[in-house]
């Protein structure tokens, strides 16, 4: 029988067969287990797998089909491996939030440098517009254009005032998407007020820190009435890649690739070689200064990863 993973609770999955419409729960044949990866989970929400059913309609997972992509995060304990998030993705929506909490530049651009080595549309949502200020909404445009200009496509919703909220349904009907963001970024908020009987647990930002609290301990795939559906993940605190190599990481971001055509070595890396246009175009403001930072820093990270 064949199914698709619609929740991991890590030791059990929800598996549905698309041609009934039923649902079983699921385990892993032990050999799953010992195939070697750096993955800590062989299985996400998302995959599309065989299973055979045991008298109690206790469902055994025997096959993985291949994986068009997935988004990865890194270990919570285990520095070097990492945790899939959620596989075979159209669209993966990434939730921006000024404030309450503030959404780091390092980390969406993480987000989006995943996207492009797993091949996945991104879709950045400057959610909670209702919240700014005049200024703040000015300040938001200018990054909305930053991205644009880049290649990105964004949207300013609101979740309470219910601003572009059709839009949103409209771009990813009839899609599998997910929504990334940090933990309060009202990304639960926003599913819910997309459609409300779906009911998803929410929880206030917590006071002292201004981060929102965890409430979303697992993945899971929800079907939306109007087509489709989205897989609401914990909040992720780092996005990670795997098996990338250094000289791979310029290729994921859009502006420094194209503008490194230019440089006077063809296998120039951006950081310190002479005649670099990339360097150049980050000192005249052509290439926004936090894109370059987290180039650095993610060049860094592949380097003290081929060297373990």
């Amino acid at each position: 029988m064949k199914g698709l993973i619609t929740k991991s609770t890590g030791s059990w999955y929800q598996v549905l067969e698309p041609e009934t419409g039923r649902f079983f729960e699921a385990r892993i044949r032990g050999k799953f287990k010992l195939i070697k990866t750096r993955l800590t989970n062989p299985l996400a929400v998302g995959d599309l797998v065989e299973f055979s059913l045991e008298i109690d309609d206790v469902a055994w997972i025997t096959k993985i089909e291949p994986r068009k992509n997935y988004l990865i995060r890194k270990s919570v304990n285990l520095s070097k491996e990492a945790h899939i998030i959620a596989s075979n993705i159209d669209v993966a929506c990434f939730i921006f939030t000024l404030k309450y909490p503030e959404t780091s530049f390092g980390f969406l651009d993480r987000f989006l440098v995943c996207c492009e080595a797993y091949n996945i549309e991104p879709l950045i949502l400057f959610n909670k517009m209702d919240v700014l200020s005049e200024e703040e909404k000015e300040y938001c445009a200018a990054i909305e254009n930053l991205y644009n200009q880049i290649g990105y496509d964004t949207m300013e919703i609101s979740s309470y005032s219910g601003l572009n909220l059709e839009l949103l349904k409209e771009t990813i009907k009839d899609k599998v998407s997910v929504f990334f963001g940090h933990s309060g970024s009202g990304k639960s908020t926003l599913v819910n007020a997309m459609q409300p009987e779906l009911n998803i647990k929410t929880s206030e930002i917590s006071e002292v820190h201004l981060k929102g609290k965890h409430t979303t301990t697992f993945a899971q795939m929800h079907f939306w009435d109007f087509g489709g559906s989205v897989i609401d993940t914990p909040g992720v605190r780092e996005f990670a890649m795997i098996d990338v190599q250094k000289e791979e990481i310029q290729h994921y971001f859009p502006e420094i690739f194209t503008t490194g055509r230019k440089c006077k070595f063809h296998n120039c890396m951006h950081i310190n070689e002479p005649k670099c246009a990339v360097l150049e175009a980050v000192e005249e403001g052509e290439i926004e200064e936090t894109r370059y930072i987290t180039y650095l820093k993610i060049m860094e990270e592949a380097e003290e990863n081929s060297a373990q």
